[in-house]
């Protein structure tokens, strides 16, 4: 009796340490900056100032690819000289997406060519978009290639990651989705230095009417149902951003760039997240929105955000030092949550 007791309560402490949270000792603060314009208001520099981040996800610009052009980068922006001046301490990170498509197209010898293309195009941006001299606005130790990579392309996207490393001489990173974190043995592991966990946009934005697509708890437990490790460095993305679909006539006519804030007092909500249109409304003039018009504005929490770094830190193997970042970064971050809120996201990790 006394030896079954004892297994009992020896399992019972195993149980324990295994649902423990992970605390991270050092937590690096970080924001995405995944818009067109090279500036931020004086507003969001005091409040990155406020909140210490010191590390800034920065889209340099898109890969894509047709017949006539080959791999070719749009969407290129950097940030300017005015506006790093006035960051505490904040390293820029150049940040490159890659369509999952492109690598249908290529061989090693194209590939080749693409990262030399890539390494050549941040060195470039580093200027700013009007200098002419051969003075560099910031210096920077790390690359980041976001790309949705399958099971088909893992081969030719983990041969350009490495080709980067080479050319670059540069620290590397990924994004890293829940799929292939879940599952390596199918999607492979990236020959990177270190991986960011990108814990939203879990589901097909127009799949499932009723569920948030951008952050569903369920889904992200489906994912991070028990502890896991992973054979390289895991830092972690949540997201801050929301989005709208706009439904006329029960077909989905765009995305929308306002809230559910916005459109208090022309719109009654019928269930969660939907809400219909009570009259015409014209939104800065980019979008006319027809009285009987539904819309499904999908934005995240607090109480959500907070709900999946529990689930994150119970599941996830996390090192003493992990850079937590948050998606994205944008004038609308700091009214939906307010300094403290933010400031929570980050530290809840220490706890």
């Amino acid at each position: 009796m006394k030896k079954i007791l004892l297994f009992l309560f020896v399992s019972c402490l195993f149980l324990g340490c295994s649902n423990k949270e992970n605390k991270v000792k050092n937590v690096e603060r970080a924001f995405y900056y995944w818009k067109n314009g090279s500036s931020f208001s004086e507003e969001t520099t005091q409040e990155l100032n406020k909140l210490q981040v010191r590390k800034i996800y920065y889209k340099f610009f898109e890969i894509d690819y047709n017949e006539a052009m080959g791999n070719f980068p749009y969407q290129k922006n950097s940030p300017d000289e005015y506006t790093l001046r006035k960051l505490d301490s904040v390293s820029i990170v150049p940040t490159i997406f890659i369509k999952n498509e492109i690598f249908q197209y290529n061989n090693e010898k194209s590939l080749d060519k693409l990262a030399d293309n890539i390494v050549f195009l941040i060195n470039k941006y580093r200027k700013g978009r009007y200098q002419y001299n051969d003075k560099v606005n910031f210096d920077y130790s790390e690359i980041q290639i976001d790309c949705d990579w399958t099971k088909s392309t893992k081969d030719k996207y983990f041969y350009l990651l490495k080709k980067i490393k080479e050319l670059s001489k540069k620290e590397i990173s990924c994004t890293l989705r829940l799929y292939p974190y879940k599952y390596p043995e199918i999607m492979g592991v990236p020959p990177v230095d270190k991986v960011t966990l990108m814990c939203y946009n879990l589901i097909k934005p127009l799949s499932q009417k009723d569920k948030n697509s951008i952050l569903d708890i369920d889904e992200l437990k489906s994912y991070l149902d028990k502890k896991r490790s992973y054979p390289v460095h895991i830092d972690i993305a949540l997201p801050v951003f929301y989005w709208t679909l706009w439904y006329q006539n029960n077909r989905f006519a765009g995305l929308v760039n306002f809230n559910s804030a916005d459109i208090s007092g022309i719109a009654k909500q019928t269930k969660p997240m939907w809400y219909e249109m009570t009259e015409d409304y014209t939104f800065e003039y980019e979008y006319y929105l027809k009285k009987g018009d539904q819309l499904k504005i999908e934005e995240v929490d607090s109480k959500t955000l907070n709900e999946a770094i529990s689930i994150i830190k119970k599941n996830v193997e996390l090192d003493e030092t992990t850079t937590i970042s948050l998606f994205h970064l944008d004038h609308s971050t700091f009214k939906k949550y307010n300094h403290e809120e933010v400031s929570g996201f980050y530290s809840s990790f220490s706890k």
